[in-house]
């Protein structure tokens, strides 16, 4: 279970990297560029996930 919630943890980085940097015109190329409503979403992605790996990792050390 620990490897699945790490592979959504660096997912929901990864695609919200994207999202947050199309959202502030960094990575040009989609409907998402240059709307702030989408680097708000991509922080909170990138947030979530990081937020997953230290469950992970601290679900590890207790477990």
């Amino acid at each position: 279970m620990r490897v699945v919630i790490r592979i959504i943890a660096v997912l929901l980085i990864v695609v919200g990297s994207i999202w947050f940097l199309q959202g502030i015109n960094v990575l040009p190329g989609s409907f998402m560029t240059g709307q702030t409503r989408w680097a708000a979403y991509g922080g909170i992605a990138v947030v979530v996930g990081i937020g997953l790996l230290f469950a992970a990792r601290r679900r590890t050390l207790k477990g």
